[in-house]
């Protein structure tokens, strides 16, 4: 009796506490219902798989099972920090994470020049023109830098040989696999990553132009401080967001740009877990280094968020 009690009146303060909440839900309950299926998704394939990571501090063996394995403690961990990929990997990660941050302002650049463009058929086509590298996928447009960057008979090599010179195995180079990984990412996603600043762009008041017009100012002057301004809030947003995958360097582009001449530039942590889990079966191992990237990104995350809000008064939350 006590129990039933205790019960309808939690329920009661739940109600009470958040009676608005659910009123709201109520109105709205056909837009939550379109929303189920996709937060059903996330739960199940995000959040339910993440229990796993354990298998970092287990010796984990199939046949076990996650629950039967032995524990390990920190094994894994220290396995990694000991080991010769370590520094290789790590330096390779961010080398490629912060050269990728040095063409940060490229987007926000592109997107006041498109805004700047005053005939909007042309403006049309050159933004669905850059537009469209994005939708390329990754595989494809490997193969087409593995064929125009080809010092035999790509169009490097035949560029260089008008010349007379040997050309270059861009490919090849540990020295050069970040600046092909970085400025290939730039061609192909600059015009999509533009899209939000424009958006920003696209709210700005047009009086505002018109004031500035009727004071005087320039072009440029106008792009200083009624531009650059308005894009700031979402430049430091999307900074942060950046920030919080610095050692997040993608897999898929990395490893089908990796060949014998170039693997002591281009190893980075996201091809070293593949390679170590399911190449060599050392899922623990694997999943130690993961652990520790994962800690590291949300640690940097929760760092730059609390610095953004403190001097600039943006942040995620």
């Amino acid at each position: 009796m006590h129990t039933q009690k205790g019960v309808r009146s939690l329920i009661n303060s739940i109600w009470s506490a958040n009676r608005q909440t659910f009123a709201r839900i109520g109105r709205n309950w056909g837009l939550y219902l379109l929303l189920l299926p996709a937060v059903v998704l996330l739960i199940c394939f995000t959040y339910k798989p993440m229990y796993g990571v354990i298998i970092a501090f287990k010796d984990f063996k199939p046949t076990l099972g996650i629950m039967g394995s032995p524990w390990a403690g920190f094994k894994y961990f220290e396995k990694y920090f000991h080991s010769y990929q370590f520094s290789v990997t790590i330096k390779n990660t961010l080398v490629i994470s912060l050269y990728s941050f040095a063409t940060f302002p490229i987007p926000i650049l592109f997107a006041i020049f498109v805004n700047q463009l005053r005939e909007n058929r042309f403006k049309r086509v050159f933004q669905t023109v850059t537009y469209m590298p994005h939708f390329i996928s990754t595989v494809v447009i490997v193969g087409l830098m593995l064929i125009l960057l080809s010092p035999g008979n790509g169009l490097i090599g035949s560029v260089y040989r008008l010349f007379g010179a040997e050309a270059p195995n861009l490919m090849g180079s540990p020295g050069l696999f970040s600046s092909v990984y970085v400025w290939s990412d730039v061609w192909q996603h600059t015009g999509w990553d533009s899209i939000i600043y424009l958006a920003a762009l696209s709210s700005v008041d047009p009086s505002l132009y018109e004031a500035a017009t009727v004071d005087g100012a320039s072009r440029w002057q106008k792009i200083r401080f009624i531009d650059i301004p308005m894009l700031i809030p979402t430049a430091v947003t999307l900074l942060i967001l950046r920030v919080g995958g610095l050692l997040g360097v993608g897999f898929e582009k990395a490893f089908l740009l990796q060949n014998n001449l170039n693997i002591s530039g281009s190893e980075v942590i996201s091809t070293y877990v593949y390679k170590i889990g399911l190449i060599s079966s050392q899922f623990s191992f694997s999943a130690a280094i993961n652990l520790f990237n994962t800690l590291i990104n949300f640690t940097l995350l929760i760092l730059v968020n609390w610095v953004s809000k403190k001097y600039t008064e943006n942040s995620l939350w």
